[in-house]
């Protein structure tokens, strides 16, 4: 134990010397670390400084905001949905996950691709479906059954919303996690004589559960920093505390109350990032030699395999329905009374929305990249370096992934308000944003890949005279380009489509499609709103593949994307 302490240590220090050869790495590091502390630190510094009202004690903002009902009634209402609905995504991610991964039905391409249309659709736009069916004057509640003032507001849409929402990202997750545990632990298990439901429940399950576990936490982030669907479907009956963090400021001006309540928001979502990152990602059970295909076909008898077949054939309908009357929304003339064929909502979109269009995709492009790249190259220091403050590099910058939008808007607005940092209502406040929130998700990748990958390949590289630049441009990058696709994809869909933070830092200079769509919806003009939808994902569809083509070319490599 002490021979392989010395040897670490000796690494250590060799790396260090290496580093300090290096001056452009040491500006590098240097420079990433300032740009953590300046738009992920910073923000919340000024939002917690903003929410301690000045002359009072320490709690007495918090004390006189909580006295109100309403507020009480807001945080226990986010709470109760946080939970609801990552107990709902994960029940029904993990049934299509375990489904596609080992049960033998057909199809499984097919299900694949209806979960993954969520994710490149804004987040509100299920809330947006709930009304074209359910709302007052919805296809279904008034124009098949006649029914007005349908009870669909409140926490019944919202959990409706938020499940369809979020359910992909735990089928995502725990598909990997299903892939990668060895088949051969359940044949042992059924040798031995083992039912089919104790082989699931002594088995897979305990298996599954630390990705179950990590996909609960991961939505219950989302669900508590989700503001567009609350703000679509939840009403003043049921108030959250991230539109009414977004209220205080905007409809009361009253910033402190504001700052506060994105503080009490911030506690249960940072809490939940470090028990995922800290406690349940590292509880992996998993073990890969080999994947027999004769266990998918043990795994469930033939009336639960057609069972779990109708289930998942169930949820792609409702994914398609939700997300195909947005379509038939946008070519109707008035939604409600009128669905004969018209092209006047995109006439309107085109005259009204072209500006914002075209800054929606002028913020994605330059954050785009920006991101992507960054992204790979703290993964690359964070496992390839060694150097003082690593740790402290990672998780702050994995921090910002916790971070609810309504948190990191308020932040922005308040830490660089005034001069020397005057950004507010510029191009630049709103690429920060995108940058530095999403910018997790291609870090998280990005070590991922590299853990995968034997350093021996840079170390020769290293060996033959190339500096850590053309060790990272050359070798790297290219070895690690499925995971930097990913991380652009992520990186333009989510500037494409992320609202919450985005709507505190739009300006009449630079506005943002999402932001849009949810002016129209509030104004009631749904087929507007559609029609501005099926715009944006038309655009992110496209940005996928040219992204696809524009990185296979730039590194010569090739390979299938796999989300």
């Amino acid at each position: 134990m002490l021979q392989d302490a010395r040897q670490k240590a000796r690494r250590i220090f060799l790396e260090l010397g290496r580093i300090a050869q290096e001056p452009w790495l040491i500006i590098s590091i240097l420079a990433i670390f300032t740009l953590l502390a300046l738009f992920i630190i910073l923000p919340i510094l000024k939002v917690v400084q903003m929410s301690l009202a000045p002359g009072e004690s320490v709690l007495a903002t918090y004390f006189n905001l909580f006295r109100s009902w309403y507020m009480r009634r807001a945080l226990v209402n986010s709470l109760i949905t946080g939970v609801l609905s990552a107990v709902l995504a994960v029940f029904v991610g993990f049934i299509m996950a375990y489904t596609v991964t080992r049960v033998n039905i057909p199809f499984k391409k097919f299900f694949n691709m209806v979960a993954i249309i969520p994710v490149i659709s804004p987040p509100f736009v299920s809330g947006l479906s709930i009304l074209l069916l359910f709302g007052n004057n919805g296809f279904v509640t008034y124009h098949l059954l006649g029914i007005r003032n349908f009870p669909i507001y409140g926490l019944r849409g919202l959990l409706i919303a938020q499940t369809i929402v979020f359910f992909p990202v735990a089928y995502l997750s725990l598909k990997g996690v299903l892939e990668a545990i060895n088949p051969t632990l359940e044949d042992a298990a059924f040798d031995l004589g083992a039912s089919r439901w104790k082989v699931f429940r002594r088995v897979t399950l305990p298996l599954a559960a630390p990705g179950i576990a990590s996909a609960l936490l991961v939505i219950f982030i989302e669900s508590l920093a989700d503001f567009g669907n609350p703000l679509v479907l939840a009403g003043s009956s049921f108030p959250t505390l991230a539109v009414q963090a977004y209220l205080e400021i905007t409809g009361m001006y009253n910033l402190p109350g504001g700052a506060a309540l994105a503080v009490v928001l911030l506690i249960p979502s940072v809490t939940a990032f470090i028990i995922q990152k800290y406690w349940v990602s590292k509880k992996s059970y998993v073990t890969v030699s080999g994947k027999p295909t004769r266990s998918s076909v043990k795994s469930v008898s033939n009336t639960t395999r057609w069972i779990l077949f109708a289930i998942c054939c169930l949820i792609s309908i409702v994914v398609l329905v939700f997300y195909g009357i947005i379509f038939i929304g946008a070519f109707s003339q008035a939604w409600g009374y009128d669905y004969s064929f018209t092209l006047r909502n995109f006439s309107y979109v085109w005259d009204v929305g072209y500006k914002t269009i075209k800054d929606t995709v002028t913020v994605a492009l330059l954050s785009t990249p920006i991101s992507g790249i960054m992204g790979m190259f703290i993964a690359f220091l964070v496992v390839r370096k060694s150097f003082l403050g690593k740790g402290a590099m990672e998780f702050t910058s994995m921090l910002s992934f916790a971070l609810p939008g309504t948190v990191v808007g308020i932040g922005y607005i308040l830490a660089f308000n005034q001069k020397p940092l005057l950004l507010t209502g510029t191009l630049t406040i709103l690429v920060a944003n995108f940058v530095f929130r999403y910018v997790p998700v291609g870090i998280q990748n990005g070590v991922a890949t590299l853990q995968q990958i034997d350093p021996g390949i840079e170390e020769a590289a290293t060996d033959l005279g190339a500096n850590s630049q053309t060790v990272f441009r050359r070798i790297t990058l290219p070895l690690i380009s499925p995971a930097f696709f990913s991380g652009l994809v992520f990186a333009f869909v989510r500037a494409m489509t992320a609202i919450s933070a985005a709507i505190f830092l739009v300006s009449a200079n630079w506005n943002l499609m999402t932001v849009q769509i949810l002016s129209q919806v509030s104004s009631g003009r749904l087929g507007a709103a559609a029609a501005f939808s099926i715009i944006l994902v038309g655009i992110i569809v496209v940005a996928i593949v040219l992204i696809r083509v524009i990185v296979n070319r730039l590194l010569g490599v090739k390979f299938e994307a796999k989300f």
